[in-house]
């Protein structure tokens, strides 16, 4: 089987995947709405799941989909397990609004998935930190409505609380060590950033929904979350690289956002390539300009990163990334099917969004 043919699994489930959406959003809010006391607040959660779920690459939610399906034969999969794990993919969706709607605030973004910010609308402002939190409650509600009476019940539901922990913990040491105001580039180590990038992305994004669909498969031993784990945080890192360039190199047009890691002073994989990198004169240049706002230090920062062909040294690692992911799958993988994790990094490789 080609890659475009393992891509296609994640293509087949989309559909699926975007047609549960109006079932979520009405097991979410349609009792509710007609509650004379609670009415107006759950419109208003109504309003906050539709600008906010919707939009991204779903990647996140299929691949427990996707994942099931790999680990359960097809008579198996009756409609209600199917049911069951477009839910909980749409639980790591929502996980994935929460954290969203909450890093912009704290980033002062302008633009998520090609338009404003939750935050950055007319008459919303601060009050978006309560619709993130309303997020979040979203997805316990979904677990106990759908899947209270299966085994794996509690497994799901201590797999989400850790995940949002220690994301949480992630984007806690993203904050101190890019504090607003007080740019110290010693604190940005390789070590840190792998720290931060394994907290606050890759396990949200690569192990969580791996394991979801591993729990709803019965698949429970420490051994084979182990390495699972051992793969899809590698993944998460990979992807996170990727996700630095894009904020400075990327178009604005295809990824729907407008990066502002120079900015914002983040330990972002480009500004550590380049501190490995710099001369005593370009060590100067990016103190004098990196974490302030104005448009004319942000462009010098960007300038210096092309001088020393920092995207040429992210083909490369890009490159290298991948040939390490998969000769560890290979190693790892089983007795888990390979292509599990083969058609994650496959989808992401060479991604512009």
């Amino acid at each position: 089987m080609n890659g475009d043919q393992k891509l296609d699994v994640y293509d087949q489930a989309k559909e699926k995947f975007l047609q549960h959406f109006p079932q979520i959003v009405k097991v979410l809010t349609e009792d509710d709405m007609k509650c004379p006391e609670t009415g107006d607040a759950v419109a208003r959660l109504r309003e906050v799941l539709e600008y906010n779920v919707i939009g991204g690459k779903y990647q996140r939610g299929l691949t427990v989909l996707v994942t099931l399906q790999a680990l359960v034969e097809p008579k198996e999969l009756d409609a209600d397990s199917l049911q069951r794990a477009l839910t909980v993919g749409w639980c790591v969706e929502l996980l994935q609004a929460f954290f969203l709607v909450s890093d912009d605030i704290m980033d002062a973004s302008l633009t998520r998935r090609g338009k404003s910010c939750w935050y950055q609308k007319p008459g919303i402002g601060l009050d978006a930190v309560n619709d993130a939190i309303l997020l979040e409650a979203c997805i316990y509600r979904l677990l106990k409505f759908y899947c209270r009476e299966q085994p794996y019940y509690l497994n799901l539901i201590e797999l989400f609380l850790q995940t949002c922990y220690q994301t949480e913990i992630g984007q806690t040491l993203d904050l101190i060590t890019a504090p607003q105001g007080n740019v110290d580039l010693s604190r940005f180590t390789e070590k840190r950033y792998k720290s931060i990038v394994k907290y606050k992305t890759a396990f949200y994004s690569f192990y969580l929904p791996v394991a979801a669909g591993m729990y709803m498969a019965g698949i429970d031993t420490e051994k084979e979350h182990s390495s699972a784990k051992k793969i899809l945080l590698e993944l998460g890192e990979f992807f996170q690289v990727q996700d630095d360039y894009l904020d400075l190199f990327g178009d604005p047009s295809v990824t729907g956002k407008i990066g502002t890691d120079i900015q914002d002073n983040k330990c972002s994989w480009l500004v550590v390539q380049c501190l490995l990198r710099a001369s005593p004169a370009q060590q100067q240049i990016l103190k004098e300009n990196y974490g302030q706002k104005e448009a004319e230090k942000v462009a010098q920062v960007k300038a210096l990163y092309e001088d020393m062909d920092l995207p040429a040294v992210f083909a490369q690692y890009e490159q290298d990334s991948y040939n390490r992911l998969v000769a560890l799958i290979e190693q790892c993988a089983s007795p888990l099917p390979p292509a599990i994790f083969l058609r994650l990094a496959q989808k992401i490789y060479k991604r512009k969004k």
